[in-house]
């Protein structure tokens, strides 16, 4: 069971909690390259529980800062991003990406502004993301070294979806594997699958059995069950510290995808899914074309400028995500269409902070149990010790990293069937792929 104390040390995220000071020594992803022009309109960003100002200077450098002007606290939302920084619209203060005071209209001391610095984080982007690192450390690590991020920009598709639920419920959603053969595919026959032969064994057994390993970045899992004859149908995953997931979406030969569930604050979440164009195999979309509840359905809202006002879906809790209650008692098991939709609908459901005090957790949540106790330890060890986990020093840790589901013979073990799929799916680091142990 998880204690009151242990969920609050969980999910709070702000300056000063445990998880918070955690997760902002690790590089955080927080908008989309494309958000962000050259001296074009500021964006409000709520990353960690704090409101700061994303922009893109004269040049097209990124600069995220604290909203506040630190003259009276106006906010920089307001501002004018012109000729190489962004200028307070109260006083004319005007600061460049490193938060340096360029200049101060209303004081007549030409030296005043040196003396003046606003806060400002270090930014960084790849591959159509932008990333913020808001530790203390005068050289961040580099960023993670995942799969994605060795994918050509043009190769790679990104997408953002806002949640109104803490972030460790919809990561949780993500590493509960058995639910997929039940919320997304409980009205779903094999023969229905018969395209996608190995979803289908997902279909025909919906209790798995897991294994489950610590490794330098978090855990791998495997939910296994019979597939035909003396083989096994295996679904590997990965939780990567501290938010990372990298789900059994397609087989492995194809399946470089990595996902991300990034705190807003403790009550709302940014979801950040990459992955490669070709990653979904024509066939598996063939297989589930037409079979209700299957697809991927992201209709946005309009964004807009308040900090909760980008990325969000059309279906939502307002409307019952467009829950069909004769579709849900004739096709679909949810009646909700599109499988994220379902997983955002559940996690909502559970309130903004679910009470954990309260589950009666199974076998099947064995994942959950184990995360749960690595952040809580990797929170404490670096606020009661000093002491970072070794991914956030060592982003290489993520090479290697991929899930993907497969079939292999029983007597295989898991591990040594993994390392071997891995080595021979085409990878786009050209390093060493590296283990999982």
């Amino acid at each position: 069971m998880t204690t009151i104390s242990e969920n609050e040390t969980l999910t709070r995220v702000g300056p000063g909690t445990p998880m918070g000071e955690l997760m902002r020594q690790y590089w955080v992803p927080c908008a989309g390259s494309s958000e962000l022009k050259a001296d074009g309109d500021p964006v409000r960003i709520m990353i960690l529980g704090e409101k700061l100002i994303a922009f893109r200077d004269s040049s097209g450098k990124l600069g995220i800062l604290d909203q506040r002007c630190p003259h009276r606290r106006a906010s920089l939302f307001y501002g004018r991003n012109e000729h190489g920084g962004i200028r307070c619209v109260y006083h004319g203060w005007k600061f460049d990406t490193d938060g340096n005071c360029l200049e101060t209209q209303n004081v007549p001391n030409a030296d005043y502004n040196k003396r003046i610095k606003a806060k400002a984080y270090r930014a960084a982007e790849r591959n159509g993301v932008v990333y913020v690192y808001m530790g203390a450390k005068e050289e961040p690590p580099a960023l993670p070294g995942f799969e994605c991020n060795q994918v050509p920009e043009e190769d790679l598709f990104v997408r953002f979806t806002f949640r109104e639920c803490n972030w460790l419920q919809a990561v949780e959603g993500e590493l509960d594997t058995s639910h997929v053969g039940i919320m997304h595919f409980g009205a779903v026959t094999r023969e229905q699958l018969a395209g996608d032969p190995m979803q289908s064994y997902m279909v025909a057994n919906k209790a798995p059995e897991y294994e489950i390993k610590e490794t330098p970045y978090g855990y791998i899992y495997a939910a296994y069950r019979p597939a035909d004859g003396e083989e096994l149908y295996w679904r590997y995953g990965h939780f990567s510290l501290p938010f990372w997931t990298s789900p059994p979406i397609n087989q492995m030969e194809t399946n470089v995808l990595q996902r991300a569930f990034v705190p807003m604050d403790d009550t709302h979440t940014l979801f950040v899914s990459m992955f490669k164009k070709g990653a979904y195999p024509e066939s598996r979309v063939q297989a589930q074309d037409g079979i209700a509840g299957a697809s991927q359905n992201f209709p946005y809202l309009p964004n807009s400028t308040d900090w909760y006002g980008r990325w969000r879906l059309r279906a939502n809790a307002s409307n019952d995500y467009e829950l069909d209650r004769e579709v849900q008692r004739t096709k679909s098991f949810t009646g909700i269409e599109g499988v994220q939709l379902q997983d955002q609908a559940v996690q909502e459901s559970m309130g903004a902070i679910t009470d954990r005090e309260s589950e009666n957790l199974a076998p099947s949540d064995i994942m959950i149990v184990r995360v749960r106790r690595l952040l809580l330890d990797a929170a404490r060890a670096w606020k009661e010790e000093g002491k970072l986990h070794f991914s956030a020093e060592h982003p290489e840790a993520y090479g290697g990293v991929r899930g993907g589901h497969l079939v292999a013979h029983r007597d295989r073990d898991w591990l040594e069937t993994y390392a071997k799929a891995i080595a021979a799916a085409p990878w786009q680091d050209l390093g060493k792929v590296k283990s999982p142990a």
